[in-house]
């Protein structure tokens, strides 16, 4: 995919999301004009006499005329991919696939690249291509931070599940395979005709024979899915069984699961269903306990830290350029973020509590005796925690009370604090706001302006622009009782 071509395909889709409703859309329109502005700031250093003509596809290029993909448009190129395939829709999806195989095009070992690539061809159902993607991915990176090893095993074994589950209804249905031949629509359409006459005998084969169709020419995962998924719902209710769907007899109670029990081969076949879907969302969990790990409550947090001095470590360039690591191993306890790097002469060695947003999984594997995950939403924030604690890694876990503390311990809405707030200001609102610790500085933090000082891996990710660090470091200000080029002494 040559990126003039992808350009065009980004100016026309960007006049597509004029007036859009949906803030999803709105927030690709946002990427796609910063995009287009970034390329019309860079084109003409690269070609000055023949712009690109962005809102039609252009003629193919003269050899050595075609645009080359620099620093400058990678990562808006990129951020226009991820918010479009965040959307959920098909055009976008396509448009973000566009995307990827632009920069793998001209970047072919991006990391960046392979990942968006493969979680766009998951999104597709293309689930094999997927983890082809993911392991090239995994081949380009020391620092799994975005946990797509447990997501490849997840997948793997899904298909594995999946495919157990599709054998053992053709062999417990020998008549389907008269109909895995026929077209799907076919099929699928006379079998529901049949079960709504209350004539399952016959429309079982038609429907297994449709799922069978379907695998055989490769359908998307996604839409076997959702075949297997209706397929034993109606066998549930076929069956009578509590929970299946159907409606009760007229003038009595429900049925209950004593009154009809399900078979045991169709229980067997829904808790297969329910596995495979498991895995393919969290991938294998060998321990479920996460090696015994203790939940903290944000009182119990509290007396833990309670007359500690503290220190907390910026992932800052001015940290990493510094020479303060044996005073910061001094503090009671050090405090380091998300992709902190260990340099013991500049940054110390120690770590005794780690946070990090949930949407990564960067040093989850390093041992720390408390570790806090921050995130805004609920249902993510446990999703993350799933797929990502390292059994063992951790002594102590904050638990839900201590999930966003802005928001939800100091209730301070978008009315009063409108950007999202950074795990390092979150982490250093609830310090302030328990008033426990009778030291508590801040080491390196310049708020960005000297750059970041991230494990290798994480060094691409771009600052992100959600957080209005502006307003957090007059939030510090405000609040420090002495401040020099290293130090801000907040108590």
């Amino acid at each position: 995919m040559d990126l003039e071509t992808c350009l065009s395909a980004c100016a026309a889709h960007s006049a597509k999301l004029v007036g859009s409703l949906d803030g999803r859309r709105n927030a690709l329109a946002e990427a796609l004009r910063h995009l287009l502005a970034t390329h019309a700031a860079t084109a003409p250093a690269a070609s000055a006499t023949s712009p690109l003509p962005l809102l039609r596809r252009p003629a193919k290029a003269a050899s050595g005329s075609a645009l080359l993909l620099g620093d400058a448009l990678m990562d808006p190129l990129l951020a226009v991919g991820n918010k479009a395939l965040a959307c959920g829709y098909g055009d976008e999806t396509k448009l973000a696939l566009m995307v990827a195989d632009t920069v793998l095009t001209q970047r072919k070992r991006s990391r960046a690249g392979w990942r968006l690539r493969a979680r766009v061809l998951e999104a597709m159902g293309a689930e094999s291509a997927a983890v082809t993607a993911y392991e090239r991915y995994l081949e380009l990176t020391d620092d799994d931070g975005f946990g797509v090893a447990v997501k490849v095993a997840g997948l793997r074994e899904g298909a594995r599940l999946q495919a157990e589950l599709v054998q053992r209804l053709a062999t417990g249905c020998p008549e389907a395979r008269e109909f895995a031949a026929r077209p799907v629509v076919e099929s699928w359409a006379k079998g529901l005709e049949l079960h709504a006459r209350g004539a399952w005998d016959e429309a079982r084969p038609r429907l297994i024979g449709a799922l069978l169709a379907q695998i055989g020419a490769d359908a998307p995962v996604n839409e076997i899915q959702q075949t297997l998924s209706r397929y034993l719902t109606l066998a549930r209710e076929a069956a009578g069984v509590a929970g299946g769907g159907s409606a009760p007899t007229t003038g009595r109670a429900p049925a209950t699961p004593a009154e009809h029990p399900a078979p045991a081969e169709l229980t067997a076949l829904t808790t297969l269903y329910a596995e495979q879907r498991r895995a393919r969302m969290r991938g294998p969990v060998d321990d479920p306990t996460f090696g015994g790990v203790q939940w903290l409550t944000l009182g119990e947090f509290r007396n833990r830290i309670a007359g500690k001095s503290i220190c907390l470590i910026a992932n800052s360039q001015r940290v990493g350029n510094s020479s303060l690591g044996k005073e910061i191993d001094d503090y009671d306890l050090v405090v380091r973020f998300n992709s902190y790097r260990i340099d013991p002469a500049a940054t110390g060695r120690r770590t005794d509590i780690h946070v990090s947003i949930h949407k990564h999984g960067f040093n989850w594997d390093q041992h720390v005796d408390t570790r806090l995950i921050f995130g805004g939403i609920s249902g993510d924030w446990k999703y993350s925690l799933r797929n990502r604690l390292v059994p063992g890694a951790q002594t102590y876990l904050g638990d839900e009370s201590l999930r966003w503390p802005v928001r939800d311990i100091g209730r301070l809405g978008r009315d009063v604090w409108s950007s999202i707030p950074t795990s390092g200001f979150n982490m250093l609102w609830l310090l302030d706001f328990l008033d426990v610790s009778p030291r508590l500085d801040l080491i390196g933090f310049d708020f960005y302006e000297s750059g970041a000082y991230r494990l290798p891996a994480a060094m691409r990710m771009p600052i992100t622009s959600v957080h209005e660090y502006t307003s957090e470091k007059a939030w510090v200000m405000e609040r420090a009782q002495s401040v020099t080029d290293m130090r801000i002494s907040l108590r």
